[in-house]
């Protein structure tokens, strides 16, 4: 058993070998073939060398094919990319102007509520001065009651 794996073996070589030296060597057609077993070994040979140069042909389309997948990324990220840096710039742009919307309104309500105060202690200066006045009023008219009853009992 161990003489047929040697044997096997062997023949696996001598196989590969052959297909090495096969695919290395191209026929030249130099005219017409007499033995038609050679012009079979011919054909076969130069099917063989075909199918090998087909394969590498099909290689370097598969590699071309992964390089141009491989570039089509590589522009669809920097798309990708410059898509979200333009949104992020938007978000910013928007943010400044809320902001800016905001510090506005902030400042006009500001005014507002400096304007109510402003009103509110006008009302209260207006209000004290006319309770005053009134208030003034009528001590003086008290008083100048007071001074006519008490002038009219000293002066019976």
């Amino acid at each position: 058993m161990a003489s047929t794996m040697t044997k096997s073996q062997q023949s696996k070589k001598a196989a590969r070998k052959e297909e090495e030296q096969t695919a290395e060597f191209t026929p030249e057609f130099s005219g017409e073939v007499k033995d038609p077993l050679l012009e079979l070994m011919n054909q076969a040979q130069t099917a063989y060398t075909s199918y090998l140069q087909a394969q590498k042909k099909v290689a370097g389309a598969y590699q071309e094919r992964q390089r141009q997948g491989e570039r089509a990324f590589e522009e669809i990220e920097a798309q990708a990319a410059g898509t979200c840096n333009e949104a992020i710039e938007n978000a910013l742009q928007a943010r400044q102007k809320a902001e800016r919307d905001a510090e506005e309104e902030y400042r006009r309500a500001k005014e507002n509520a400096e304007s109510v105060y402003q009103e509110a202690v006008s009302e209260a200066l207006r209000v004290r001065r006319e309770t005053v006045e009134a208030a003034w009023q009528e001590t003086k008219a008290h008083s100048e009651k007071m001074w006519n009853i008490f002038k009219g009992e000293m002066g019976s």
